[in-house]
């Protein structure tokens, strides 16, 4: 109910009040008159028409109450009847914000569901990269940890070769000491019977002296003059004779017997010509095929190279990307790798290294296979196990352009043709000369010259000491001391130095020796420098006034140094420092 209803309701209800209270009065009125005196009464007379009046103002006053309520009723209809289109209306408007609540809800509900997919979509890509970083993050730390790992496992290595060797040298220091006094023992016993010995026989020379002075008539120094006078003219004559002979017939046929020797096995070889690098070229389908090697972000390339630890080089070459490592082994199995992703089609991280282990193991499988072809080859039966696959690893191994397993076979194949063509142990010279190479298996893993490593490594697996020589002095790091070590070194030398079997030319051979001559003449003191055995060996003569010993010393290690820091050479190059000391004096 409204306001205004209460109003009109109140003035119905004082108005009915007002009416009832004139009624009563009307009829007390009444009454009084039934109970008043006689009519002739003028003050009754008056009071009655007084009240008369009264109640017609009465009847009067209730007939305006009758109209206002009246009135009031038709005000009340017409504020029920406004009310009641007040309540339509009303009504009409909460249904229409009902309306407008419910389509305004329903478009919260759109908007809340679609923030809620946006959200999920945000959600999902945030947990997709927060994946992927953590995929990089691992595949990091895992080749963090393995080549940690690698190192370790190389360190202990050379720890344990290192302590071996010592122990090794322990033990032949010990044998010789045992042998130096067990030598020294029988030699003072011989020396004491040559001392008895040479008593006797000095008594017994005396005696024959004494008894040829009195048979001769001479003295024993006039005898033994004239003896030794007569001997020295006939063995001077004989001597002269035979040496023109002998020089004659050296000069004849040594040159020639030589020379025929080492182009009969040159030529009895006819082994190919080859020239590597350290690169390799993959050619692809397509240019779209790059995009793909990359990857996202260059997740692909990047596990790619950490797994392999292979340089994957993309350029604008078409259809190609290079493959660049220093270890030849590592290369090879990086670029099957690469090749046989590029075939399969799936390029990403997991599938990289399932591919890696496949080529790894193909790899080796190729490389034993090559090793035991070579050995086949050459006719080695026996060898340790360990070496077999040390040889199958010098397949992928070059030495300026010439593969060096190849190498190995045609060494081995002249040594053993010249040791037949002089007579000699022919299994013994081939299997020196076709393990001389064998430490440049492990010269990225273990320091020194290979030389020395393929010694150590040929002693470690049971090969015999002229064996052993062989390999450690066939670049002169050891004295050669045995026809072995020099018939590898002149081996090596043939199959290194043959035509088109290295891919150094004889201008860049010159300029090199040039360059070494110039580094050592341009040392203060120098006098005279020589470069010698085709620039393995470099003799320096220095003035003696102007460089004393230690000078000398200081001098070869600063020309070995600039020398290593400028040129790149096979080998090794011995620096020799020259220092003459002249005495002069004058007789006046």
């Amino acid at each position: 109910m409204s306001g205004f209803d209460v109003v009109i309701l109140a003035v119905v209800l004082v108005l009915t009040v007002v009416v009832l209270g004139a009624v009563l009065l009307g009829v007390r009125t009444l009454r009084r008159f039934g109970a008043a005196p006689a009519p002739e009464d003028p003050a009754f007379i008056a009071e009655k028409d007084r009240q008369e009046q009264s109640l017609a103002a009465l009847r009067t006053a209730a007939d305006e109450a009758n109209s206002t309520i009246d009135v009031a009723k038709s005000a009340a209809a017409a504020a029920r009847a406004e009310a009641a289109a007040a309540k339509a209306e009303a009504k009409a408007a909460r249904a229409e914000a009902r309306r407008v609540l419910d389509d305004a809800r329903a478009e919260a509900d759109t908007v809340l569901e679609r923030a809620h997919k946006q959200a999920e979509a945000d959600a999902e890509q945030l947990r997709a990269t927060a994946r992927r970083s953590g995929e990089r993050e691992v595949a990091v730390l895992a080749a963090t940890t393995r080549e940690q790992a690698a190192e370790v496992e190389r360190r202990a290595a050379r720890m344990d070769e290192r302590e071996r060797l010592h122990t090794e040298e322990v033990e032949r220091l010990a044998e010789r000491e045992r042998q130096l006094t067990a030598a020294s023992a029988a030699l003072s016993a011989r020396e004491a019977a040559l001392a008895q010995r040479e008593a006797e026989l000095a008594e017994a020379e005396e005696q024959r002296r004494r008894e040829l002075e009195r048979i001769a008539g001479l003295t024993a120094d006039a005898a033994r003059a004239e003896l030794i006078e007569a001997i020295e003219v006939q063995a001077k004559r004989e001597a002269a004779l035979l040496v023109r002979d002998i020089e004659s017939e050296a000069r004849g046929t040594a040159e020639q017997r030589a020379r025929h020797i080492v182009v009969d096995a040159i030529q009895r070889v006819a082994s190919e010509q080859t020239a590597e690098s350290v690169v390799s070229v993959l050619h692809l389908p397509g240019d779209e095929m790059k995009g793909r090697i990359i990857g996202r972000e260059g997740r692909n390339i990047r596990a790619f190279e950490s797994v392999t630890g292979v340089n994957l080089i993309i350029d604008d070459t078409p259809e190609a990307v290079l493959l660049s490592c220093f270890d030849p082994v590592r290369r090879e199995v990086g670029r099957l790798t690469l090749e046989k992703l590029v075939l399969d089609g799936r390029i990403h991280p997991h599938r990289i290294e399932e591919v890696y282990d496949q080529a790894r193991h193909e790899v080796d499988q190729l490389c034993q296979r090559a090793a035991e072809d070579a050995l086949v080859e050459v006719g080695i039966t026996e060898i340790h196990p360990e070496l077999v696959t040390l040889l199958g690893r010098l397949r992928y191994r070059t030495s300026y352009g010439q593969n060096v397993l190849k190498h190995l076979v045609e060494t081995a194949h002249i040594a053993g043709i010249m040791a037949a063509e002089l007579r000699l142990d022919v299994p013994i010279i081939k299997r020196s000369a076709f393990l001389h190479d064998i430490g440049k298996a492990l010269t990225h893993e273990v320091e020194g010259s290979h030389a020395i490593i393929g010694a150590d490594l040929a002693r470690k697996y049971g090969e015999s000491e002229d064996v052993v020589h062989a390999i450690e002095a066939h670049h002169n790091e050891v004295p050669p001391q045995t026809i072995e070590a020099v018939l590898t070194q002149a081996s090596d030398a043939c199959s290194g130095g043959r035509p088109g079997a290295r891919r150094e030319s004889l201008e860049a051979y010159v300029k090199r020796l040039e360059r070494i001559e110039e580094i050592a003449a341009g040392k203060l003191g120098v006098e005279k420098v020589f470069a010698m055995q085709a620039g393995r060996e470099i003799r320096v003569m220095v003035k003696p006034d102007d460089v004393d010993d230690i000078g000398a010393a200081v001098l070869a290690r600063d020309v070995a140094k600039q020398i290593e820091e400028e040129l790149t050479y096979p080998g090794q190059i011995r620096v020799t420092v020259v220092r003459e000391s002249r005495v002069t004096e004058i007789a006046r």
